[in-house]
């Protein structure tokens, strides 16, 4: 098992790191380390697999993260990965939806740490992968720091090397997921301490965080930061990543010619039988947060794509809106007395 050091990472989220998500942050992004949707065990035994796992070779370095609590399931599962060019398995042990806790998966594992261990172990035995864990600070009652480093302890023995830990614990009811990513209160320092304690093991961090000086902040007491919805409403923040924090020399790549690439992207998909280009331009709504001509951007891809009939124009169309806007408020500034 080769562990490589990504000292940032896009974090796995339902219903949004899909491959066409990927496909655009690995235009703003060359370096980091980026994470599937959460994929069950029994949808990989028994679903699509093609339809699951498939994924295009530029979005390497990639993880594929699977929610199981049966070790021999997961151990076959750990093989389709390596099968399929995947470079880590992640396990997760941080989700706290109703639907996850019915498969007795996800946030729920944390109060069955030899469990946990035996999945770990189970899919170490049969593939050279890294065999990684996500995980929360605590859950419900049972959120000390010491149940936390129990865990970790446990898990570490029976192979993992690199935990990812999200500084928040989940309330197993009460809480939507939504809510148990912003209601529990972060607490950072408890993760500093476990990478204190464990310096042996490679500990990231998760939560909160979503700017670039909080991330060089957190890599003084951490290995690895893990970004989430921040790397979904404001994308183009991981253009410096690479030259920041993994001594890429290449300049990042203009939004424009992002565009242009995903305008190609979307080409082939078409010729493919994409029905709407609404699976694709919906992940780059937000491609332009914070600069002239977003609003008008949002709102072209929002009305348009998702029409049968529209094509890789879209994007082009949409392009139109911002550089108007951007022309106009440019022309505007200039006049001012």
């Amino acid at each position: 098992m080769i562990l490589r050091h990504y000292p940032v990472s896009v974090a796995p989220m339902m219903d949004r790191t899909d491959r066409h998500y990927r496909y655009f942050m690995r235009q703003i992004t060359r370096r980091s380390l980026l994470y599937t949707e959460m994929v069950t065990s029994a949808a990989i035994l028994h679903g699509d697999r093609s339809h699951l796992l498939d994924f295009s070779p530029i979005e390497k370095p990639l993880v594929l993260q699977v929610g199981g609590d049966q070790p021999a399931d997961l151990a076959v599962c750990a093989r389709i990965a390596e099968d399929w060019g995947y470079d880590e398995i992640n396990l997760n042990v941080g989700c706290p939806s109703n639907r996850v806790q019915a498969g007795h998966f996800g946030a729920c594992l944390m109060a069955q740490p030899e469990r946990v261990a035996d999945c770990v172990a189970a899919m170490r035995a049969v593939t050279p992968l890294p065999v990684t864990v996500k995980h929360r600070i605590g859950i419900d009652e049972c959120d000390r720091y010491e149940d936390m480093a129990h865990f970790v302890q446990t898990v570490a023995a029976a192979g993992c090397q690199h935990f990812t830990v999200h500084a928040r614990k989940a309330w197993l009811q009460g809480l939507s997921p939504q809510e148990n990513r912003n209601i529990p209160p972060l607490r950072y320092e408890e993760v500093h301490r476990l990478k204190r304690e464990f310096p042996q093991l490679w500990i990231e961090i998760n939560g909160g965080i979503t700017r670039l000086d909080q991330i060089s902040h957190q890599l003084q007491a951490v290995d690895g930061v893990m970004i989430g919805r921040a790397a979904y409403d404001q994308p183009y923040l991981f253009a410096q990543i690479d030259q920041l924090f993994y001594g890429e020399q290449m300049p990042p790549k203009p939004r424009e010619e992002v565009v242009e690439t995903m305008i190609a992207y979307l080409s082939k998909w078409k010729a493919k039988g994409l029905q709407k280009p609404h699976a694709i331009t919906r992940h780059m709504l937000q491609l332009f947060s914070g600069q002239p001509g977003s609003r008008a951007w949002k709102r072209f891809l929002t009305e348009h794509a998702c029409q049968a009939e529209a094509g890789p124009e879209v994007i082009t169309d949409a392009l139109r809106e911002v550089s108007y806007v951007s022309a106009t408020a440019s022309r505007s500034t200039t006049s001012m007395p």
